[in-house]
């Protein structure tokens, strides 16, 4: 009878600690209290944290969609800007010709601006403007898509002029002609040395660029327009004109070099950024909006 007593008894005291009922023995009942209390103020911490930490997420992954679109829409802008500028280019190659400034200031503001001398050229010093590919529109046209050109090497010949109507010895790019040609003696009949009045581009001096040789000046071969280099050795002014196709003499260089080319981009580098916008807009959406998980 003892034993049965004794067992309910139990049961009665372990039934009040699982259910959190009244306990009758104070050191066990305020250690469960503070096991409670310190479980709950862990999870209510850890769940601010957790909300804490996804709000901050949240906006910090919006950053991306936003910087992309950014940067899609300022592309926009330098297209309309480098189509501007192609434009103002071919319009100046094909503007009325205009008599060829000598100050430096006036000079540097009419490149590809076409202007009008009248001279003799000096045979006697010759600089090779190579490797070059003869520039023919018609049949860079003809040959568009193509994976492999046809086009001739060879080199830009840039004869010394002296202009007797401003009384200064400048560059004329004479134009192209192929690797089998450049040696003058292959084409003594282009060596003209009457007085001739012809139209040219302005060019400037230009800077190497990566990858590009350095001009080797002992063997006359120029990779890239240094204009006080070239000056120097052939003894003139630092000006470079080159002559339009309609200069081309037969048997000598031809004409119309001047290869007006700006790459131009910038529209796939719209389409990449608006589409990377896109793609983060919506996986921004689904994670954070529609719950779902990415």
């Amino acid at each position: 009878m003892l034993r049965v007593v004794c067992r309910r008894v139990l049961n009665v005291r372990s039934a009040e600690v699982v259910t959190g009922t009244h306990l009758t023995f104070p050191g066990v009942r305020s250690k469960f209290n503070g096991v409670v209390r310190r479980n709950g103020a862990h999870i209510a911490t850890t769940a601010v944290a957790e909300g804490a930490d996804n709000s901050i997420l949240k906006w910090a992954l919006l950053l991306i969609p936003a910087a992309t679109f950014g940067l899609g829409t300022w592309q926009v802008q330098r297209r309309k800007w480098k189509l501007q500028l192609i434009k103002e280019l071919k319009e100046r190659t094909h503007s009325d010709p205009q008599p060829l400034p000598l100050e430096a200031l006036e000079l540097k503001e009419l490149e590809y601006r076409r202007v009008r001398v009248r001279g003799r050229f000096d045979h006697s010093t010759e600089l090779y403007i190579m490797p070059r590919s003869r520039v023919d529109a018609n049949k860079e046209k003809q040959e568009a898509g193509r994976l492999i050109s046809s086009t001739e090497t060879g080199a830009n010949v840039v004869t010394p002029f002296n202009c007797s109507d401003l009384g200064v010895r400048i560059l004329v790019n004479r134009g192209f002609v192929p690797r089998t040609r450049v040696k003058p003696e292959t084409r003594s009949r282009g060596q003209i040395t009457e007085e001739v009045e012809l139209v040219g581009v302005v060019r400037l001096t230009e800077t190497r660029k990566p990858f590009t040789p350095q001009n080797d000046v002992t063997k006359n071969c120029w990779h890239y327009r240094d204009l006080e280099a070239m000056a120097q050795v052939a003894g003139t002014e630092p000006i470079l004109i080159d002559a339009d196709l309609e200069s081309t003499v037969p048997g000598g260089p031809i004409g119309g070099q001047t290869r007006v080319t700006l790459r131009n981009e910038h529209l796939q580098y719209i389409l990449t950024w608006y589409g990377l916008c896109a793609a983060t807009s919506y996986m921004w959406f689904q994670k954070f909006v529609r719950k779902i998980a990415i």
